[in-house]
């Protein structure tokens, strides 16, 4: 794959993917946006949740942490570790009923909480913790680009995820992508997407 270069100080990347399946087209879109980053001499880590096997359902543990200032799990704050140490989170995701996939959902849920991610203060209202993070996301749907449109379904999806999940938080959604199957065929996707990160990559 041929990805051109470009200037720019060394960025880390943590790629998010949620696909049970080994051949899944999410793969290959991740596996691309991995080899295109390094190509360009950036550091990339993948956060694969179906194999790693991460636990979406928040629990006990996890509104105990929230309502009694308990310690977070031990799962939750290796993820915001990764985070931590990124300068661009890449989610790489097919649409399930015109949204993300529970498992990723999940991994939001227990890990972008109150005092990591956003904090309420009485005076400010809401204080944005993120901002510092530029967020890239990759839909994969399997209709095609006049489905969403008809009823709104992409206006939907960017209402819910980039606004109700990232702006809250201050984090900047930078690149916001639905591949449908009528934009670009399943061998060229994958390209396709890469480039769309690596054009608005900066540190």
């Amino acid at each position: 794959m041929s990805v051109q270069r470009q200037e720019s100080r060394r960025a880390h990347v943590v790629l998010v993917m949620a696909h049970p399946a080994a051949t899944s087209l999410t793969r290959s879109v991740t596996a691309a946006v991995v080899e295109a980053l390094e190509a360009l001499g950036h550091t990339a880590e993948v956060a694969d949740l179906a194999a790693e096997r991460f636990d979406p359902v928040f629990g006990p543990a996890d509104h105990a942490a929230y309502a009694a200032g308990d310690p977070m799990p031990d799962d939750v704050l290796k993820e915001q570790r990764r985070i931590d140490g990124a300068d661009h989170l890449v989610l790489v995701y097919p649409v399930y009923w015109w949204s993300m996939p529970a498992l990723l959902k999940g991994w939001i849920d227990r890990v972008f909480v109150s005092g990591w991610a956003f904090a309420e203060d009485a005076e400010q209202g809401i204080v944005k913790k993120l901002g510092r993070l530029k967020v890239h996301l990759i839909a994969l749907g399997g209709a095609d680009s006049a489905t969403y449109a008809k009823r709104g379904y992409r206006q939907a999806m960017q209402t819910q995820i980039e606004h109700g999940i990232f702006d809250f938080c201050g984090a900047p959604v930078v690149t916001s992508e639905l591949m449908t199957m009528d934009r670009a065929d399943s061998a060229s996707l994958p390209l396709t997407a890469a480039q769309s990160i690596i054009r608005r990559l900066s540190p």
